[in-house]
């Protein structure tokens, strides 16, 4: 067998091994690694999503909570991972457009570094408080600390996570001088603001709305443009202060170099269980809200929010410590 038909028939074999892979993908259970903790808004989304896309698949998908390092070192591992499908990561949008403008070098890129799949929901905020607190509406809250400048604390899951940047916006749009206090995740966050060490925090609204029915929060308003379902007795924050609005999202990458074919078998199969009408009414009852799918919306709100965060983070003087 001459050379030029030697590799001929080696690199038919090599296309042809890859694309049965891709055709029989996946034939093993797939791994997320969610750079987050558990109870966080992201994971509260992704949890019912990853068992009924496995269901869909006919394969497991196992969620893996890779929190610290304000996320950096789970996001890390996704990038650095073998680009075959099996592993993925669950992401919210501080991993990709808040944290690389607050670090001054972090070791993954966030549009060079992952192949997008998809958005998966918009996170609706709120702005919560102690019971104790003398404030009932985001007015209040500015009046207060007005009138106590930097004595009034707010707790966040950490330097750059989405619960600082939304008060962080609250703050640059009112100069009300509150005090961040970064905590080492969300939950511990919420955890003292019930017990009264701090007053108020901005939160997920999924992740403290059991809390705000069990009467261990109030809202003081809801981050969003217009007043939720949920919370229909709550103002927003709008009300206060014109023009404020922050939410968040939670997305599905794959390092970079996963093949178009798997990408869009994974959107496919996102798409398939979110027309599943109990999980959305279980979604929207934790206040989610629906987007559009795929890659290049995903590239999209990456490309928009590293813009808009990089000017956010310079003009607050945002620092990681």
């Amino acid at each position: 067998m001459n050379v030029k038909l030697l590799l001929f028939v080696v690199t038919s074999a090599l296309c042809f091994t890859s694309v049965q892979a891709q055709n029989l993908y996946p034939n093993r259970p797939i791994q997320i690694i969610m750079p987050l903790q558990a109870g966080s808004g992201v994971d509260i989304l992704m949890r019912p999503i990853a068992q009924r896309m496995g269901e869909n698949l006919d394969q497991a998908i196992t969620i893996e909570n890779i929190p610290g390092g304000a996320g950096l070192i789970g996001a890390n591992k996704v990038a650095q991972a073998n680009p075959d499908g099996y592993v993925l990561g669950a992401f919210n949008d501080s991993i990709l457009t808040m944290l690389p403008n607050l670090y001054k070098k972090i070791d993954y890129d966030p549009i060079q570094s992952f192949s997008p799949v998809s958005e998966v929901a918009a996170i609706t905020f709120v702005m919560v408080a102690n019971p104790a607190f003398p404030g009932n509406t985001a007015a209040d809250l500015i009046r207060i600390a007005k009138e106590n400048p930097g004595k009034i604390d707010y707790a966040s899951g950490g330097n750059g996570s989405p619960q600082h940047i939304g008060m962080e916006i609250f703050r640059q749009y009112t100069g009300a001088p509150i005090v961040h206090i970064p905590y080492r995740g969300a939950a511990a966050a919420v955890t003292d603001v019930m017990a009264g060490q701090i007053p108020v925090m901005m939160s997920a609204l999924s992740v403290v709305l059991p809390h705000i029915r069990a009467g261990k929060l109030k809202v003081l308003g809801v981050a969003s443009k217009t007043r939720s379902a949920l919370l229909p007795n709550s103002p927003t924050i709008n009300e206060s202060v014109k023009g404020y609005e922050f939410s968040t999202w939670g997305a599905i990458v794959a390092p970079k170099g996963t093949s178009p074919a798997m990408i869009t078998k994974l959107n496919d199969s996102l798409a398939t269980v979110l027309k599943d009408q109990k999980l959305r009414d279980q979604l929207i009852q934790q206040g989610f809200e629906f987007v559009p799918l795929g890659p290049d919306h995903l590239k999209e709100m990456i490309s928009q929010g590293l813009i808009k965060m990089k000017k956010l983070i310079q003009d607050g003087g945002i620092r990681p410590d």
